[in-house]
């Protein structure tokens, strides 16, 4: 077990780098955004490429961050329902609906995503408005995200499995109210 948690603790520092790095392209997107509107209203100039970089960036970071979204358990649950059950009972349904949705449906988005990010990188497809940007690195983004989402998937059902088996203690402290159930402790590993 000790080689899997290995595994899900390098998966899961790639996705933290890759969330904390990705929110700077919000800021890169306001910038952008706001530099199109003073652009448009104060000198009557507009860029089809600009409208679009914004949509690209603001892609990236949704695409680019579901992952880390899912390292830090900030994705929609119903809460009504998972908050009056136990942890235990929590960990398990994390377990079965990772294995039985999540993974086949990131599973089929990576192979959906690869052939389709291929052709408009073969072709160098542009996009059809005037003056647009070329239409892969925005492909490439939806392809990256569902590759670290099926990562991060494969992650958490490692991490489930070891602190359902008693493999791994949870650490308190990194379960704030705000919800973080992908850091557990590995101080308490024992060794193979």
């Amino acid at each position: 077990m000790k080689p899997l948690i290995t595994i899900s603790r390098t998966i899961d520092r790639l996705n933290e780098f890759i969330g904390h790095s990705v929110s700077w392209l919000l800021l890169v997107a306001v910038l952008v955004s706001a530099g199109n509107a003073v652009s448009r209203k104060l000198f009557s100039l507009s860029s089809n490429a600009m409208l679009e970089l914004q949509w690209y960036l603001y892609g990236a970071v949704f695409m680019l961050a579901a992952a880390y979204a899912l390292l830090k358990n900030e994705h929609i649950r119903i809460d009504i329902l998972s908050s009056s059950w136990s942890k235990r009972t929590r960990d398990w349904i994390d377990l079965v609906l990772h294995i039985i949705f999540l993974v086949p449906f990131a599973g089929m988005m990576v192979y959906l995503a690869w052939p389709w990010f291929w052709r408009s990188f073969e072709s160098g497809e542009h996009s059809t408005n005037a003056g647009g940007l070329i239409l892969w690195p925005a492909k490439s983004f939806i392809l990256i995200g569902f590759i670290l989402l099926l990562l991060q998937a494969f992650s958490e059902i490692i991490k489930r499995i070891a602190v359902l088996s008693g493999y791994l203690k949870e650490d308190e402290e990194l379960y704030s109210e705000a919800g973080n159930a992908a850091h557990m402790m590995a101080e308490d590993m024992p060794n193979d």
